[in-house]
């Protein structure tokens, strides 16, 4: 077309093809502008998000992630893959929009890291097994290395389920493991190996379990020995032999049955599935030793063993192994107070018993040894006669009394009443001490009950026999008011006799009362021998006269020697012995 010759037209409207074109243009742009927009992929910042790489050069790697503009990364985080190039897909993590030049910033490590933590986080709660790289070894176990770039912990004791020793053989080594704990916080993960193989262990052991029946016979393997008892493996199953089930005698360290790494059958008396427990018996393979005793042993035979056990209570003799018999400590001594089977017998010792009862059925034999002695009750009343003197050692004290041993099985028991006189005992501890000696007179014999009633004070004559003559009623003597009370007072009369006067009685002739520490005339009022009591009275000195029983004042050197006298029976109170009464004698004849 030749564009030369070409008119324009006369009548084309200029003003209107401006403003029409004008419209067209901008309803072009505003939708060119938005399907230009909604070609390009929706992201924010931190979000992780695959894009193409464009170009690898030596200082970075443009990735279209479907933007306005490409963005990049540093080559360092792509260098652990060789083997990328343009065209491939990767995942990044977008840091910056546009940076002050503009540019699109992404980091591939960045997005790594946080899948890597996704994938701990999903191994975590599904409890999956993952595998990871041992890096090195520090301070109580190992470094790993899991989803490429998260560093977990190993402790030493997630291992193994046996201890190790040398953590330096599992570095540079694949492993698979369990993470068992993430602390978000700090972003620390801590995984096990050792859960593993619990996990393969219990399925073993369920499997095992489950076909066991009790009184099974198996062969295991001593694993591990305590004091308590052998640890058994039964071919990935452990069972416990208690101590008691090694042997059918007593031992006392298992080391004394087995041995570790020894084989031994073994059989199942109990076992818990849900506990994964069992319980293993090795003495039971053998017969009873009670089904091996001697058929013709009968109550009264006497028989020879071996203390192994010592009791308070008693001492466990082994007359075979595993046959044991009890020595009851009541069954040690004719002794009848208290005490321990330790001061009779002590562990290792060899000795001769009675059989007392022998119960086959349910094995058990009860043992004697005080039989092989003569019972000393049977000759008790010729060896111990009423009257007769003996020197006794004290052993328990009561309130009503003192127990106290003649010989060994012989006691007897001194009533506190027995004790003395004169004195006024509270507590047989007043008295005396435990283990000491006392001399004892027998008052009472009761063979049949074991009984002895004896007597100390009945080794002396009874001073009130003196004071019945001395301290007649109506009798009158100076005393002194050592005490006083709403009830009366205490009087001390001569010889150091004590009397009692009622407060009544203690008026004085010019009506004032008596009082404390004053020294005055009182006179008998009554005499009690058996309850040894004086009553006396000041009131009826003055009220009935004194003349009349002034009796001792007629002869004043009958009443000094009678003085004298009383004076060597204090003194001598509690050591006079029935040989040495010649002076009570002569009290009584001077007084009679």
């Amino acid at each position: 077309m030749d564009y030369k010759n070409v008119k324009p037209l006369e009548d084309f409207d200029w003003n209107a093809f401006d403003e029409k074109a004008g419209k067209i243009s901008e309803q072009t742009a505003n939708e060119k502008n938005a399907a230009y927009d909604q070609s390009f992929n929706s992201f924010t910042e931190q979000d992780v998000i695959e894009g193409t790489i464009v170009a690898i050069t030596d200082r970075e790697v443009v990735v279209n992630v479907g933007a306005k503009s490409d963005g990049v990364i540093p080559v360092s985080e792509v260098r652990y893959n060789p083997d990328l190039k343009a065209g491939d897909k990767i995942e990044v993590y977008v840091d910056s929009q546009e940076d002050a030049n503009g540019q699109l910033q992404l980091s591939h490590r960045k997005a790594r890291i946080l899948k890597s933590w996704e994938r701990v986080n999903q191994a975590y709660e599904s409890q999956e097994i993952i595998t990871g790289y041992v890096k090195s070894r520090t301070k109580g176990g190992l470094i790993v290395t899991v989803f490429e770039n998260i560093e977990a912990f190993l402790p030493g004791s997630q291992i193994d389920v046996k201890p190790i020793r040398d953590y330096d053989v599992y570095v540079d080594k694949q492993m698979e493991f369990k993470v068992v704990k993430i602390n978000h916080e700090y972003k620390n993960v801590v995984v096990s190996h050792k859960a593993l193989i619990e996990d393969e262990i219990e399925a073993q052991k369920a499997e095992i379990i489950s076909h066991l029946e009790k009184g099974q016979v198996l062969e295991g393997i001593v694993k591990n020995i305590t004091s308590y008892g052998v640890f058994v493996d039964l071919g990935g199953v452990d069972g416990l032999i208690h101590i008691t089930d090694l042997s059918w005698g007593r031992i006392s360290h298992p080391e004394e049955i087995v041995q570790l790494d020894q084989k031994i059958n073994v059989v199942i008396l109990d076992f818990d599935e849900a506990k994964r427990r069992i319980a293993l018996g090795l003495k039971q393979l053998t017969p009873h030793p009670w089904d091996a005793l001697d058929a013709n042993l009968k109550e009264g035979d006497h028989i020879k063993g071996k203390v192994v056990v010592l009791a308070d209570y008693g001492a466990f003799v082994e007359v075979m192994p595993g046959v044991e018999g009890l020595i009851h400590v009541s069954e040690m001594s004719w002794s009848q107070h208290l005490r321990s089977a330790q001061d009779f017998l002590k562990v290792g010792d060899e000795v001769e018993a009675v059989i007392l009862n022998l119960d086959r059925e349910n094995r058990k034999m009860s043992l004697g040894i005080r039989q092989l002695m003569p019972d000393p009750w049977l000759s008790i009343a010729e060896k111990y006669p009423v009257g007769s003197k003996h020197n006794a050692t004290v052993r328990n004290f009561t309130n009503f009394g003192i127990f106290v041993e003649l010989e060994e099985g012989v006691d007897g028991l001194i009533h506190i009443s027995d004790l003395s006189w004169s004195k006024k005992i509270k507590h047989p501890a007043e008295f005396t001490k435990i283990g000491e000696k006392i001399d004892v007179i027998v008052l009472e014999v009761d063979a049949e009950n074991r009984r002895l009633s004896l007597g100390h004070k009945q080794l002396e004559e009874n001073p009130w026999d003196v004071y019945e003559s001395l301290f007649t009623v109506g009798s009158v003597h100076q005393g002194k008011i050592v005490n006083m009370n709403d009830k009366g007072a205490t009087v001390m009369l001569p010889y150091d006799v004590e009397a009692f006067a009622p407060m009544r009685h203690l008026d004085k002739e010019d009506k004032s009362k008596a009082r404390q520490g004053e020294t005055l005339d009182f006179k008998v009022i009554e005499f009690g021998k058996d309850s040894k009591r004086i009553v006396v009275s000041h009131t009826r000195t003055f009220q009935e006269g004194t003349d009349s029983v002034r009796e001792g004042d007629e002869k004043k050197g009958g009443r000094t020697a009678t003085a004298k006298s009383v004076k060597q029976i204090n003194e001598s109170l509690e050591k006079t012995t029935l040989g040495d009464l010649d002076i009570l004698q002569k009290l009584k004849e001077e007084n009679s």
